[in-house]
């Protein structure tokens, strides 16, 4: 257990994001609250590539602990990187401690089909796009892409707990990341 953390905000209001924290961070520290504070990112709604998808999430932490005057903020983005090899998903995590520590944790790449880029490069956030391209509503407070494309073996939530325990791994063991 992490005995410092007592408050823990998540910057955004979205259900599928806090309740990716609270299944994670309810496993590692005895909180009194794990509270959603909606707060802007800083980047578009549509993030395209790591670098912006990492500095959206990195405002979202700061901005929610600041804002709660938690012991740890959490902020979660999803973003898209479109290369050579086509278009993929991409998605991190960051967390911010009040003292300055940080940690930050990605994955969630995967390839998006033609149809799906087509439209994000037409100017649809992914959610959208998937919503359109799968004929279905909610994707992004609901499975969500990677759950839509998986049929159903992986969903969103799953895939952003991955997320937050990678970037939980500094506070985990910090004395591996001290040397």
């Amino acid at each position: 257990m992490l005995t410092d953390i007592r408050q823990v905000a998540v910057g955004s209001g979205n259900p599928v994001k806090v309740a990716a924290v609270r299944a994670v961070l309810g496993t590692l520290v005895d909180v009194a609250a794990i509270t959603p504070v909606v707060v802007a990112s800083g980047v578009p709604d549509q993030p395209v590539g790591d670098e912006e998808t990492i500095r959206g999430a990195r405002t979202r932490a700061r901005a929610a602990r600041a804002a709660a005057d938690a012991d740890l903020g959490v902020g979660l983005e999803g973003g898209i990187v479109d290369g050579p090899e086509g278009m993929r998903t991409c998605a991190w995590c960051v967390v911010v401690h009040r003292d300055g520590r940080e940690g930050v944790g990605g994955s969630l790449a995967m390839p998006l089909p033609d149809g799906v880029a087509a439209l994000i490069r037409a100017g649809a956030e992914l959610g959208h796009a998937m919503d359109t391209f799968a004929a279905t509503r909610g994707t992004k407070h609901g499975k969500g892409a990677v759950g839509i494309l998986t049929g159903d073996r992986i969903d969103r939530q799953a895939a952003y707990e991955v997320l937050v325990t990678y970037a939980m791994a500094p506070f985990l063991t910090p004395a591996l990341y001290a040397r």
